[in-house]
């Protein structure tokens, strides 16, 4: 897929984590009928590759999932083989290596511009900013003079209003995982994720870059 079309595309990526694959599965088709585009599943959760692979029978080979916390080359070849078409670390890790050799584009993790220079050495097809509530849109302002043509997406502790703000800070998306998710990956209330999900849908259409 073309992961940096469908960032600036959606400007907004769920992040799906939990104990539970059952509501974690439902989470994410919940998402997907709601408009959410892309969509990011976590390895952290409990089977979290089950989950992946089952979300993509689901949804078809032409939806936006991938896999999220993709640390070792040996996670990376376990996503693509359960149907991830993108790829997400918290960090540099081995991951960006053999994700280049499978073909997959990659939201790396970074924060400093020293990390963010390697991020884009090693192949990342964009930079998750994280955690980003450490600098906070200012900080991705600050990043953006020295990196113009770098599409920046600030993950950890964006709220709608944070969403918002980063997007006019020239974020070419948000990653939004527990302000969103609330408490659907514990089996909550389908309707008041959809509801949540058509608020940061609208935040994300609303924010402009300045």
């Amino acid at each position: 897929m073309n992961l940096l079309e469908a960032l600036r595309t959606h400007r907004l990526l769920a992040i799906v984590r939990g104990p539970d694959p059952e509501a974690a599965l439902a989470a994410v088709l919940v998402l997907a009928e709601s408009g959410i585009a892309l969509i990011e599943v976590s390895l952290t959760g409990a089977d979290a590759l089950g989950t992946i692979r089952r979300a993509r029978a689901a949804l078809g080979p032409g939806f936006g999932l991938g896999a999220g916390t993709v640390l070792t080359a040996a996670d990376a070849r376990a996503a693509a083989d359960s149907g991830a078409t993108f790829l997400v670390t918290p960090a540099l890790a081995p991951s960006l290596g053999e994700a280049a050799r499978l073909g997959l584009p990659v939201l790396a993790g970074a924060l400093t511009p020293t990390e963010v220079v390697q991020a884009q050495a090693d192949g990342a097809t964009a930079v998750k900013l994280f955690p980003a509530s450490l600098g906070g849109p200012q900080y991705l302002a600050a990043l953006r003079d020295p990196f113009p043509h770098t599409a920046f997406v600030p993950v950890g502790g964006v709220d709608a209003d944070g969403a918002r703000e980063y997007l006019r800070r020239g974020a070419a998306a948000v990653g939004v995982g527990s302000p969103l998710l609330g408490d659907a990956v514990h089996g909550g209330d389908p309707d008041a994720l959809r509801e949540r999900a058509a608020a940061f849908r609208t935040a994300a259409a609303a924010g402009a870059p300045a």
